[in-house]
Order: C-alpha cells, then sequence, then structure tokens
C-alpha cells in the first residue's frame, strides 16, 4: 500500500526543531486513551508516534479496505475537519485562528485529523465521511473563517487546513490522510458541492455565464426569495405534489427584472468580480437562498450563489422551479448548460485520480438536474465501479437507488423529537421496503443536536443512547455525527428544526460552521462519554448484521408494550428477530411488558448481556430514562 505522503509527513515532523521556550501543549486524553482531560505533550513527538504506529500497522493489519462490497457494512464517521480536530491547545480559554508560537494550529487540520483516526476506528466505524475540504471564499465571509459550503476553486483544498509547522500543503496534507485511512483498514467519502459556488468563485471571470447576476442599483436592495401570494403558493403545492410540473407559477415581474441577461462582461474591482450587463450597467452575482419551500424563511447564504444549470432567458432567476422543481420546459436539452456540467462532472475523477477516495455525498443532490446527476455517477464509476455515491435526499426510494446512489440522508433526524411520528415513519418504511439504506442517526452539521435542548444534562446523553440503539437496528449506516459521543449540545449549523429564538441566540459568530470553536474534549460536557456503549451497540449490530440489514416490506414491525414510552420495533429475516426495546422517556424509569408465544423460559439481553425471564407468555421490562434493551429470537422462539 502506498504511503509516500504519509511517510513525507513523518519526515517533515521529525526535522522540526524542538521549541523547548513554548507554552505548555494541551491535548485531548480521549484522542488516544479511553478518558477524559487533557496531557500535556510535546507536539512533534506526540504527532510522530501517532503516525509511526499507523504506517507500523501495514505489516499486521489484516482488515486492509475492501476493494468490493465494503459498501454495505459502513459505519460512519462524519468529521468536519476545521471543527472535529480543534483544540484549546494552549489552554487560554478560546480556540485561537493564527498559528501558536510553535507553528501549529488550534483549529482542525489535516495532521491532527490523520492522529484522530485510531480514535475514530475504536469506537468501531469503519469509514470517515468528510464536509467539504475546498478551497473557501473570501467575499462577505460568514463568521470568522467562512462557510465550508461557499466554494471558491473545486479542486483546490482550503490552506487554513494546513499545519503551518510543516510547510507542506494542504492539498499533501491530504493524501497523507487518505492513505493513513487505507492503512487502517477504513474508507474516506468526502462531501462535494456541485449546485452552489461561493460569491466570489474562481469561474466567475472566464464563465460569468454559469451564474445568476442582478442589476447593481437601488432595485436590488430589496433582493431576497420570491414572493408568493397564498392562492399561488397553493398552487404551486398542488403542482408538485401531483409531479405535475409544467409551467409552474414563475415569480413576479418584479422580482425577475433584477436579473441580469446574458452576456455578462467580467472585470476584477478592488478584488472582487464586477459585472457588465448588456446595457453597460453594472452587475453583481446574486447570493442564494433556501428555494423549498418557496415560502421559507431561512436566513439568506450571503456568501454562496447559485450555479446557473439552464440557459433560456426567460427561466433568468432564482426560484424553487429553477433550483429544485424544475420546470418540464428544462428537461429540453437545448436548455442545458452543457461546458458547466462537463466542468461539474470531472471534478469527482479529478479527486479520484489525485487522492484515491473512496466515494462522494453530494451535497443537494436533490436540486440537481437528473441527466447531470446520472452523468456524474457514471464517470465516477468508469475506473472504479465500486465507487460509493451518497446523496443528500430524504427517501430511500428505488428511483434513486437506480440513478446509482448506495445510500440517502433519510428523514430520521427530523422526526427523532417525537416517538409518534418514529412509529408514522417505520410504519411506513415496513410498508413499503427501504430500497437502499438512509443515515441511521438523529442529528447532523445542519439540525440540531440530539444533546440541544438538553444542554450537559444526563437527558441529552440518554436521548442520545436511545436515538444511536435505535437506528443501529434499522437497514441503515450507523452515522455517527463528530462530538456526538461527548454529548456535544452546540449547534453547527442553522437549517432545519431551529426556531426564530435559536437564530438569535447563534448568529454566524456563534456557529462553528463558519466560526473557530471546539468540541469539550477535554470534560464530555460533564457527562460520561459514550464511546464504549457506542462500541457494544455496533458488535451487536455487526454479529446480526443480515438481519437488521434486510429492507425488505414487512421486515420492521412495531410490537405493542403495555407503557407506550417503552417503544419496541422488531426485525424479522427468515424466522429470526432482533427486538429492540428503548424507554423514549429521557426522565423517568418506566416498566411494562411484552407477550410472547412461549409460555416460560429466559430471553438475554445483549447491551449488558443479562437474562430477562419469560414467565406467563410475559416479558416484564423495566428501563431507565433513554435506556435500550436488545434481544436475539431464534426460530424456536
Amino acid at each position: 500500500m502506498h504511503t509516500s505522503h504519509l511517510n513525507l509527513i513523518l519526515q517533515t515532523l521529525e526535522s522540526l526543531e524542538d521549541f523547548p521556550d513554548a507554552p505548555p501543549y494541551r491535548v485531548p486524553r480521549i484522542w488516544t486513551e479511553n478518558e477524559t482531560g487533557v496531557i500535556v505533550v510535546e507536539p512533534k513527538k506526540y504527532y510522530t508516534s501517532i503516525i509511526r504506529k499507523i504506517i507500523d500497522s501495514e505489516s499486521s493489519n489484516h482488515d486492509l479496505p475492501e476493494k468490493t462490497g465494503w459498501k454495505e457494512k459502513a459505519v460512519v464517521y462524519n468529521m468536519f475537519v476545521r471543527l472535529t480536530c480543534a483544540f484549546d491547545h494552549d489552554g487560554n480559554g478560546k480556540t485561537g485562528t493564527e498559528p501558536l508560537e510553535n507553528g501549529f494550529r488550534e483549529t482542525g487540520t489535516l495532521l491532527k485529523a490523520i492522529t484522530l483516526l485510531p480514535y475514530i476506528k475504536n469506537l468501531g466505524a469503519n469509514t470517515v465521511y468528510l464536509l467539504p475540504l475546498t478551497e473557501i471564499g473570501s467575499h462577505c465571509r460568514k463568521g470568522s473563517l467562512g462557510s465550508p459550503y461557499a466554494v471558491k476553486n473545486p479542486m483546490k483544498l482550503d490552506p487554513m487546513l494546513g499545519e503551518p509547522v510543516l510547510g507542506l500543503s494542504a492539498e499533501t496534507l491530504f493524501k497523507g490522510f487518505v492513505e493513513a485511512v487505507h492503512l487502517l483498514g477504513m474508507h474516506v467519502i468526502l462531501e462535494f458541492v456541485f449546485r452552489t459556488a461561493s460569491i466570489d468563485s474562481s469561474w466567475i471571470k472566464d464563465h460569468p455565464e454559469w451564474f445568476y447576476w442582478l442589476h447593481d442599483d437601488e432595485t436590488i436592495r430589496n433582493y431576497g426569495p420570491p414572493h408568493f401570494d397564498q392562492e399561488t403558493l397553493g398552487r404551486i403545492y398542488e403542482l408538485v405534489d401531483r409531479h405535475e410540473m409544467q409551467y409552474l407559477p414563475a415569480p413576479s415581474e418584479e422580482y425577475r427584472k433584477q436579473f441580469a441577461a446574458q452576456p455578462v462582461k467580467v472585470s476584477e474591482q478592488n478584488g472582487e468580480p464586477q459585472g457588465i450587463a448588456l446595457d453597460g450597467t453594472p452587475c453583481r452575482i446574486a447570493s442564494a437562498f433556501s428555494d423549498w419551500p418557496p415560502d421559507d424563511r431561512q436566513p439568506a447564504w450571503t456568501d454562496v450563489t447559485y450555479l446557473k444549470m439552464h440557459t433560456p432567458e426567460h427561466f433568468n432567476y432564482i426560484a424553487y422551479n429553477t433550483i429544485r422543481m424544475y420546470d418540464a420546459a428544462l428537461d429540453d436539452p437545448l436548455t442545458f448548460n452543457r461546458e458547466l456540467w462537463n466542468e461539474i462532472s470531472g471534478i469527482i475523477p479529478f479527486f479520484q485520480q489525485e487522492y484515491h477516495i473512496d466515494g462522494a455525498m453530494i451535497d443537494m443532490g436533490h436540486a440537481l438536474p437528473s441527466l447531470l446527476k446520472n452523468t456524474i455517477v457514471r464517470k465516477a464509476r468508469e475506473k472504479y465501479p465500486d465507487f460509493a455515491f451518497w446523496d443528500e435526499n430524504f427517501d430511500p426510494t428505488p428511483s434513486i437507488r437506480d440513478e446509482g446512489f448506495d445510500a440517502v440522508f433519510g428523514s430520521l433526524p427530523f422526526v427523532v423529537n417525537d416517538i409518534i411520528y418514529i412509529r408514522g415513519l417505520l410504519n411506513f418504511l415496513n410498508k413499503t421496503g427501504v430500497a437502499l439504506p438512509f443515515f441511521g442517526t438523529g442529528e447532523n452539521h445542519n439540525t440540531p443536536r440530539l444533546c440541544f435542548r438538553y444542554p450537559r444534562d444526563e437527558a441529552g446523553r440518554n436521548f442520545v443512547t436511545f436515538i444511536f440503539t435505535l437506528g443501529a437496528i434499522l437497514p441503515s449506516i450507523p452515522f455517527l455525527h463528530s462530538g456526538m459521543e461527548l454529548c456535544e449540545w452546540h449547534p453547527v449549523n442553522l437549517g432545519l428544526n431551529f426556531t426564530e429564538e435559536d437564530r438569535k441566540n447563534y448568529p454566524s459568530e456563534k456557529l462553528p460552521l463558519f466560526s473557530a470553536f471546539s468540541y469539550d474534549w477535554e470534560k464530555s460536557n460533564g457527562l460520561m462519554p459514550l464511546n464504549s456503549y457506542i462500541r457494544r451497540v455496533l458488535e451487536i449490530r455487526d454479529n446480526y448484521f443480515n438481519l437488521v440489514s434486510c429492507g425488505e416490506k414487512g421486515s420492521i414491525s412495531i410490537p405493542f408494550v403495555s407503557e407506550p414510552e417503552l417503544f419496541a420495533v422488531m426485525r424479522t429475516l427468515q424466522g429470526e428477530s432482533l427486538l429492540f426495546i428503548g424507554n423514549s422517556n429521557l426522565h423517568e424509569e418506566k416498566k411494562g411488558f411484552l407477550e410472547f408465544s412461549m409460555k416460560e423460559g429466559t430471553m438475554v439481553e445483549l447491551i449488558e448481556n443479562r437474562s430477562c425471564p419469560v414467565e406467563e407468555h410475559r416479558l416484564e421490562i423495566s428501563c431507565r430514562p433513554g435506556q435500550c434493551m436488545l434481544f436475539y429470537l431464534s426460530p424456536v422462539q
């Protein structure tokens, strides 16, 4: 296995001068030991030691990554490198954005990501899913560091992910990261942003026709999402619900007139792209906003713009029917912005060739033209047929599978706050079947964390326990949003399921997606980390993998439990069953019973490995707040 870049990183570390007078350098104890707290280290020796162990593991590691068939057994650790690997190394109470005196960063870097890999593997994960690593635009940045979704150049990596003291590029470090992942028998999935770009994208100068432009005059002072009256909104919803995409209602003429027609000429003023419309008046790039539902009131994305996927002049505006719910008129191949599509479909092959990644998560996949998505998948699999594709889509349907995707984000995080909605979702999936896996998680970087409403509270830990265990026994991909094991509660971004009060309390300067922040690696938010529990649940899942991964109709049933807050799910395949029972009450112990056909017997609870008697056809259950139980039922039971 190739380790040339990892060895280069090791050699560069070993050649560094010592910094005997530098302030103490702290790292979380949990990164290398199974307990909280911090240890003071010499960074050169610390990082060298871990990387050397990773390299040495090649000769003894019999679990090197499989070239085929690995996707079905993926267990994901989702990492935003700049955040996940951030730490207050000098102990001054804040996470700085400038390098320390010794040249190491406090925000997350790809060097620290490499040294965190043994920790991730020890959790039970075998796949590392990275949020975008690409270069970030500088104009109208949100927060102090900018959004990873404001992609300036999709072929370059964010230089902030480098470790200044090494003098190595982020690109070199990422190559070493992928080598290290593969040495540990794991895989790398990278998220790609194809629907949007930064408003100072490197594409603008040469390809102004790939963007939407606004007349730069007094008319754009009120620029924002188009307004639709209630009657029009009702019509839009009705047509979309019926999948009738012909002649979808367009925004008002007043809104559409804000956009400048092509061709637009571009010059640069004060380092920013400046457009000149056909009539000689100035124009500028139109910033983005949430396009669906058409009355969504999420804050505008000031540093991001939508790419213009289609060329017709009468669709020269940003709205739901040009971004996501495409009007049927845009199915005409003559409308396709072919040159842009060709550029986009070549990005993943570049990363495959340059970095040897194993898969891709497509941001806003639900808002890409179907033919473009098909082309992206086809080109990526020409040389790498087992390359993984995940879609930011919410329905695990056959149509998404037929597009070539292996998994979707799924709806679970959006129903977890109410057991009634969870029950409804599972009943629906039981009826329809699950065509491809969804992410078994209650949170990601765009949703509230499971602990968000219970900061530093045992109830939050109970919630994580309940949702993670439930997700692990569904036909899903177990998904560990980094920090979840530490009961992190601080939101990463305000996407869906947040209130207006939340938006007031967490401006971009306080959100880790845009500004410097670090998890409470030192104290785990005052709670016991969930690392050991997560490992145990994943071990059980692996032992019964064929059973829990089955997505056939009728394989997910919900048995009756006498106590409504004790939630049960039965997974069944060829007479074998795995029974989940969890207490959805996060504050109080609950007792109840289930009935079985056998009159007397003993069932073994797998998580705590204890026997539970069945008497008179009843299994009596007593669950602590958030506690979950798993039982295997053989055909004879």
